[in-house]
């Protein structure tokens, strides 16, 4: 045990004897005040804002700049208080909300999406005695297209039925003037001529269908090629699993 702080805060301990026992402690508060249920502005802003709100937190992206920014290693956790920044040591388990895009991580060493840890995308909805089950779910994928036509990498499970798939525009398409979301041999299944712009949306929805192969979802530009912007795109469907043995 350390003498000087609990092992895993890092809170600072009152020493016997201590003079101005207030600084150690309200030290220790100050720390708590950023790690408890703790929430961040951004993890993507990389320029230390000159004017943060008092209690601001940010995870440091990689190339942060700034006087305090610039000497802390990506993944930091910078919390700003009246007297200025101080660095936050994530440990591991420790989850945070990211305001800006409405999403959990966890830090794993990195900082990854809660849901790769914890299945948010998936509901089931009914369980046979036989182990059968039924289960809504979400897939989800940032797709960033290039050339004519780009697949996700997710697919839409073999032996499932699907009622829609959302795309969003995160970053503005470049190149193409608009593009089409849908899978082989129908391109613009899930919709046509979709917002080049950034925060365009989409919800194509359709007849529930019944897919009986691993599908991806194809982007494919309207016009020139894709040479730049991000999709976000998520797929609205329900599985199947097999009674057990």
């Amino acid at each position: 045990m350390s003498d000087d702080a609990t092992p895993r805060l890092g809170l600072p301990y009152v020493a016997a004897g201590q003079a101005q026992k207030h600084v150690t402690v309200n030290e220790a508060f100050a720390r708590l005040d950023g790690l408890v249920q703790t929430a961040v502005v951004s993890r993507t802003v990389a320029a230390q804002p000159a004017t943060p709100e008092d209690g601001a937190l940010y995870v440091l992206p990689a190339g942060a700049t700034g006087d305090a920014w610039g000497v802390e290693s990506e993944g930091a956790l910078m919390r700003f208080e009246a007297v200025g920044w101080s660095r936050l040591e994530p440990r591991m388990g420790h989850i945070v909300w990211v305001s800006d895009e409405s999403l959990a991580l966890v830090f794993d060493g990195d900082w990854q999406r809660l849901s790769t840890y914890l299945d948010f995308e998936t509901l089931v909805a009914a369980t046979s005695p036989g182990g059968a089950r039924i289960r809504f779910a979400i897939r989800e994928e940032d797709v960033a297209p290039a050339g004519a036509t780009t697949a996700t990498t997710m697919v839409i499970p073999a032996r499932s039925i699907v009622f829609g798939v959302a795309a969003r525009t995160l970053t503005a398409i470049a190149g193409a003037t608009a593009y089409d979301c849908g899978v082989a041999g129908e391109p613009t299944k899930f919709g046509g001529s979709l917002g080049a712009a950034a925060g365009s949306t989409n919800i194509g929805v359709i007849g529930p269908t019944a897919f009986y192969a691993d599908t991806p979802v194809l982007l494919t530009a309207v016009g020139p090629a894709f040479a730049g912007g991000v999709v976000r795109v998520a797929i609205y469907l329900i599985q199947f699993d097999a009674p057990g043995a």
